[in-house]
């Protein structure tokens, strides 16, 4: 077993009480039902075909004795300890007719019977009988004391499949309703590591993919323990059960029967082998294709605006052919492999031992109801390989789905830490700080500042100068490098990230909204932040009455990405978002860059009132917003290249004179 299959194992074990309490009722099942042919072997053996045995003259009359000719006759194997017995006598069957034999039968053989003798011949010998046909009516009187035992046997085999068929229900319950719990476990695991996952791994995967492996994979993962395994164990139990009851009924005939094993586990290897190539694929493939829907749906008004439909289409046809052919290379496998194999094998068994059972081979040795109860046992034992044969698709695919999911939760993440920290004042230092998102191109380089607590910081720059990147770091999305960033005196890296963004807010220059309601945007269901501390924040931030003025108030529904909204209304609220939790730093990541000048005036009030006793720091491409930050970095190539207020900046004729002057003369166009 593979680290793939231990890890499968361990979360099947959470679950061992009702997984084990479904194996000893499949057990049980098997047994009841296993029972059958053995009961089938004793109604043909004794009740029916039993007719043959010896008959012997009795006085006394009981439910066994038969009366023919005014004479008394019962079996020899109804005989009662100690009862006197008579003459034997015999009824032989040739053909379809019956008939009585008033004598001893020397030795058995083949027979035919004309003009009312009986020719009985075995090799060299030979010998002639004189025998009186039975009429229906006789035939029937000497199969009448057989009848109560026949219909016990019928009743108990009809009992038996419905004990079965009880066990079978109650297995399955359990077996799949603690698959369903497994996947339930494992979906949380996976979905729950995501969450604790660093912001730099999605930055190489495509968010379809991730949904990919926690909904396809899982639910193919699913499959294993609902079909694959119940199969699997259903099967193992099945034959081990028949292979047991084989011996007990004829051990030459379980002989025969015994390679269909190795048969069975060759074919396995050997379908693994192929199929492990083909899955690997078409679950990579599918998870393209669920990240390139996933990404069309997201960019479809930019599809639509550039006329890109038809390249998009095209690439999406590519994928999908891609998958197509894989996908159609395991079907012919599963084709060639197929359970129709496996009934030719079937088949071909059953052919060599009727075979050898009307050749004489096997006749002197076993009954016709040891063959009828071997060849029931068989076909029984077929539909369990055909249960595991058509699962083994089914088990790659898991298995292959299984390392995708594996891979995903081994990915390093954040430890989730319990409990808060203070409140921190708010004093952050960068230290020359160096850091690269790829080995050997640093984005900052030798980056130090001092931000005061309540102090407003801003960071201006061409794109690509690191503006973000500080943010990055101080938000720990990223872990520094080189040099030290600390807050309050105490070094980032010694604060768990939860305490650390505990006391942090963040307002994107494309806010996310949730599909819920304004107010729940606001407080993300925390339950900390009640709705009159949401309300408050709507009015510091100037919104209050402009959602008031919706339908619902700040009840409104809101869609995914909150597209029924205005991009100042989605950044309001995520300004309210970010002041609802009260941070004792907030940052604005070019919050006013795509926001209409009358809401930018909005939030400009609302910053003068909320950033006392907070250290902002602002990212803004419009200079005019950041004119009464309190210190202002000029950032080039990850370098600070220019540092101080507006004025002095202004002062020094710089870079940031040079941006400032620019925009000015751009706005004055514009107006």
């Amino acid at each position: 077993m593979g680290t793939t299959g231990k890890r499968l194992f361990r979360y099947a074990w959470l679950y061992k009480k009702p997984i084990l309490l479904a194996l000893v009722m499949l057990i049980l099942a098997v047994s009841a039902e296993l029972a059958g042919p053995l009961l089938a072997k004793r109604m043909i053996d004794q009740n029916i075909l039993g007719i043959e045995n010896r008959w012997y003259a009795v006085q006394q009359d009981d439910r066994y004795a038969v009366e023919y000719n005014n004479n008394l006759y019962k079996r020899e194997d109804r005989l009662k300890e100690g009862e006197a017995a008579g003459e034997e006598v015999r009824i032989l069957q040739v053909g379809r007719q019956f008939y009585w034999l008033n004598q001893p039968l020397l030795f058995d053989g083949q027979r035919a019977v004309e003009n009312g003798r009986l020719t009985v011949i075995n090799g060299e010998q030979q010998q002639m009988y004189d025998v009186t046909p039975l009429s229906p009516e006789e035939l029937f009187a000497f199969y009448r004391p057989e009848f109560r035992g026949m219909i016990t046997l019928a009743l108990s085999y009809f009992g038996l499949l419905l004990i079965a068929a009880g066990f079978t229900y109650g297995q399955r319950l359990l077996l799949q309703t603690s698959a369903n719990r497994i996947v339930q476990r494992l979906r949380n695991d996976v979905f729950a590591h995501t969450q604790r996952l660093p912001v730099r791994y999605y930055d190489n995967l495509a968010a379809g993919q991730v949904v990919s492996r926690i909904t396809n994979d899982t639910e193919a993962i699913r499959e294993l323990y609902v079909s694959v395994l119940a199969n699997f164990f259903s099967g193992i139990i099945y034959m081990a059960a028949i292979y047991g009851a084989l011996f007990l009924l004829d051990a030459q005939l379980a002989l025969l029967a015994l390679p269909l094993v190795p048969i069975l586990i060759i074919w396995i290897i050997l379908y693994r082998r192929f199929a492990a190539r083909y899955n690997q694929v078409i679950r990579a493939k599918l998870s393209e294709i669920n990240g390139m829907i996933n990404e069309s749906i997201q960019g479809m008004p930019i599809i639509q605006a550039f006329r890109r439909e038809k390249e998009t289409t095209k690439e999406f046809e590519q994928l999908n052919e891609q998958y197509f052919s894989y996908s159609n290379k395991l079907l012919n496998l599963n084709s060639i492999t197929s359970h129709n194999l496996l009934n030719v094998l079937r088949n071909l068994l059953f052919l060599v031992v009727i075979w050898m059972f009307w050749g004489d081979w096997l006749k002197t040795l076993v009954s016709v109801g040891v063959l009828y109860a071997f060849v029931d046992y068989m076909n029984r034992m077929f539909q369990p390989m055909v249960g595991i044969v058509n699962q083994l698709s089914n088990l790659e695919t898991a298995r292959v789905s299984a390392e995708r999911v594996f891979k995903l939760m081994d990915e390093p993440g954040v430890p989730v830490t319990e409990g808060t920290m203070p409140r921190y004042r708010g004093e952050v230092v960068f230290d020359d700080v160096t850091f690269a998102y790829k080995k050997g191109e640093d984005v900052l380089k030798n980056i130090s500042f001092h931000a005061s607590q309540g102090e407003t910081i801003a960071l201006v720059g061409h794109t690509g100068s690191g503006k973000s990147s500080i943010l990055n770091l101080l938000f720990r999305f990223y872990d520094v490098e080189r040099g030290t960033i600390t807050i309050d005196g105490q070094n980032l890296m010694d604060i768990p990230v939860q305490h650390l963004r505990q006391h942090m807010g963040i307002v994107l220059q494309d806010p996310f909204l949730f599909t819920g309601t304004i107010a729940s945007n606001v407080s993300l269901n925390h339950p900390d932040i009640s709705r009159e501390k949401v309300i408050q924040a709507l009015k510091d931030v100037g919104a209050y009455e402009m959602f008031q003025s919706l339908p619902h108030g700040i009840d409104e529904p809101v869609i995914e990405k909150g597209s029924t909204l205005s991009a100042g209304q989605r950044q309001l609220i995520s300004f309210a978002r970010a002041l609802a939790f009260d941070p004792a730093i907030l940052i604005l990541d070019e919050a006013t860059a795509s926001i209409d000048t009358e809401t930018e005036t909005i939030i400009q009030r609302a910053l003068d009132v909320l950033k006392q006793g907070r250290t902002t720091f602002v990212i803004a491409h419009r200079l005019s917003t950041i004119r009464n930050a309190d210190q202002i970095l000029v950032l080039d190539h990850g370098r600070i290249v220019e540092r101080g207020n507006h004025d002095e900046l202004m002062k020094i004729g710089g870079k940031y004179y040079a941006m400032y002057q620019l925009q000015q003369q751009g706005a004055a166009v514009s107006a």
